[in-house]
């Protein structure tokens, strides 16, 4: 069966927003698709991606400084942004809990990967994690251990999901295969990650939340996303932006229905035109099955419709709309509605 979801984050500035976003979630995609919890970044860095995974992270301390967020040790004393994350998240899902109570069916979480916070979060001494070997790896080693509690975390506030799906967001992770990471001063790259590494701490990641009984995916909206390497890491679902996928990234996507993993092609555009409609967006879909040589009723089986990435950008009318399109979109793949318009 086909279903929808989205990428994770929605527009708005303060905790009403982020309400009205679940509620969005949770109508839109609650009767047959995989509803989330809504990422709002505009409430600030400690409600970003990064900010929250860094909550996550309670094997390791971190601060705010001008540059962003930074690691200040093992201490066990998280400084007050630190502590802001973790509590935000937490209200986060407190709202979550009050309004699945009723709920069954998949549901997902999102997190940054490793190779991104990596890239993203500074040494304690200044620069990028990235810079530092063993510091790359302490962090995935302890993104790893956050990873398995929130899933936990989740699974008891959501007790009806039948699936509990991770969907670790790594934008960053072709710049840090590529060697394209700016260092602080701006002068400089930071040295080309290979391959076997940036699998390996991407494999503790996955391998975390699956042992924690979840689904792991990885979301990579960029147009070298190195899919390969994702399924060889261990990701058993692949979400991307289709119109960035290059020609060597079909065949990984195709192996990955084939083999019975799950694809989340990102097809509805993340801001408006409010004019697209179904019938196209199907047609997209149709088309690229047929390029990969798969029949829909047999690739539509672990298919996953969602907008092309995430909609912090857009407006919250459009918002609602893409997980609208989203949604009906999966459902004309499946033949319910295949030859009806609803745009």
């Amino acid at each position: 069966m086909t279903l929808a979801t989205g990428v994770g984050s929605f527009p708005g500035t303060d905790q009403r927003d982020f309400d009205e976003a679940l509620r969005i979630v949770l109508g839109e995609l609650g009767g047959a698709g995989i509803p989330f919890v809504p990422e709002v970044p505009g409430r600030g860095v400690t409600a970003g991606m990064v900010g929250r995974t860094v909550g996550l992270v309670t094997e390791l301390d971190a601060d705010l400084q001008p540059a962003g967020w930074r690691l200040t040790g093992t201490s066990g004393a998280p400084a007050i942004d630190q502590r802001r994350a973790r509590s935000l998240l937490s209200q986060d899902l407190d709202a979550v809990e009050e309004q699945v109570s009723a709920y069954s069916g998949p549901f997902k979480t999102q997190v940054a990967g490793p190779w991104t916070l990596a890239a993203t979060v500074e040494r304690p001494r200044g620069d990028k994690v990235l810079a530092d070997h063993g510091a790359r790896r302490d962090l995935a080693q302890a993104l790893a251990m956050g990873v398995a509690a929130h899933v936990a975390d989740v699974r008891r506030r959501v007790p009806g999901a039948d699936r509990i799906i991770v969907q670790v967001d790594e934008p960053a992770l072709p710049a840090v295969l590529s060697g394209a990471v700016p260092t602080a001063s701006g002068f400089g790259r930071h040295r080309t990650v290979h391959p076997p590494e940036a699998s390996e701490s991407l494999a503790w990641v996955l391998d975390a939340a699956r042992d924690a009984g979840a689904e792991a995916w990885v979301h990579c909206c960029a147009a070298d996303a190195p899919l390969a390497l994702l399924r060889g890491a261990g990701a058993t679902g692949l979400a991307v932006d289709l119109s960035l996928v290059g020609a060597d990234g079909h065949d990984p996507l195709a192996e990955a229905l084939d083999a019975g993993e799950t694809v989340a092609l990102g097809i509805v555009p993340t801001q408006a035109p409010y004019d697209v409609s179904v019938t196209t967006l199907v047609t997209s879909v149709l088309r690229w099955l047929d390029l990969v040589g798969l029949d829909p009723s047999v690739g539509a089986t672990r298919l996953v419709v969602s907008p092309a990435c995430g909609l912090a950008g857009a407006d919250l009318a459009w918002a609602r709309r893409a997980l609208e399109l989203s949604a009906a979109v999966a459902r004309a793949v499946d033949g319910s509605d295949a030859h009806r318009d609803e745009s």
